[in-house]
């Protein structure tokens, strides 16, 4: 861990003061789940100074594998080592990621990384958007070039589940399986990305968006960790299983989670997208 590193959601303000230090890497993670292009068009028009750019499809997931995988499975851990060491990232480097999607793209990077050992990330608040808001200096054109880093994973097996596991828990009253996908979703009522509509039996609903305000930044971390222990009620938030449609946005979840002072909870990184993949996993509908 670098020796001031920074907490799990930074403000502009606090990472336009680092900007040019050494040991701090910032991944821009635009990207749009309806337009594969967008970040690779915006980047060039304007990214933070020394920004990397990362694209969810070819950096954060593998190929996904029509009824076998769920949309973004994630890449090896080898091919994660050479993406991140590509970037310049090593041990002791301060990541910071952002988007303009209100964090859910830069929360999969923050995850992911996290998931392979390294702490050292945090999420912009507001992204994007929030750091023009406050006319914070701005590069146009193609990255630099960036002396590789040496990044070594250590896989953290804990803060994820595999849905073998994931169907022994849900039967289990004492652990809470959160669906973070919007309510119409989770109810069955539309599905706008995947062949089959529903939610994962038993399941709460958690929107990833009711952790923001209306300005698309976290709320305070006291207000979101009320609202979250009224939704789990009795049971460990450490031991909770998050899911969305893909993976993606259940890492946010997970972000707000710590930001709002609570331990970190689980990932069914596959999600919705890899339940369906087999009929025979149940699926619920309708109000619960």
């Amino acid at each position: 861990m670098p020796e001031h590193a920074l907490t799990p959601v930074v403000s502009p303000a606090v990472l336009a003061r680092r900007l040019g230090t050494a040991g701090l890497v910032i991944l821009d993670c635009r990207h749009s789940l309806d337009d594969e292009g967008h970040g690779a068009r915006a980047y060039p028009q304007g990214h933070l100074p020394g920004a990397r750019r990362v694209d969810l499809e070819a950096h954060l997931s593998a190929p996904a594998q029509p009824g076998v995988t769920g949309r973004h499975p994630l890449p090896p851990v080898a091919a994660l080592e050479q993406t991140f060491s590509s970037f310049g990232i090593r041990g002791d480097t301060q990541v910071v990621a952002y988007d303009d999607a209100a964090g859910a793209f830069a929360a999969r990077a923050w995850w992911v990384l996290r998931w392979l050992g390294h702490d050292a990330v945090s999420v912009l608040d507001g992204g994007w958007p929030a750091w023009q808001a406050e006319c914070l200096p701005v590069r146009r054109g193609p990255a630099a070039r960036l002396a590789p880093g040496a990044f070594r994973a250590q896989p953290r097996a804990e803060l994820r589940v595999t849905v073998q596991e994931l169907l022994e828990l849900r039967e289990d009253p004492s652990v809470a399986v959160v669906d973070v996908r919007a309510p119409e979703r989770h109810r069955g009522e539309v599905e706008p990305y995947d062949a089959v509509a529903g939610r994962i039996p038993g399941s709460l609903s958690c929107f990833w968006k009711d952790a923001l305000d209306e300005r698309e930044r976290f709320l305070p971390p006291g207000l979101w960790r009320r609202r979250l222990l009224d939704l789990l009620d009795t049971r460990d938030p450490a031991r909770a299983v998050f899911y969305c449609g893909s993976g993606v946005t259940g890492a946010h979840a997970l972000l707000s989670m710590l930001h709002a002072g609570l331990p970190m909870a689980r990932l069914y990184a596959g999600s919705w997208s890899h339940w369906i993949t087999d009929p025979d996993r149940p699926v619920a509908t309708g109000a619960v």
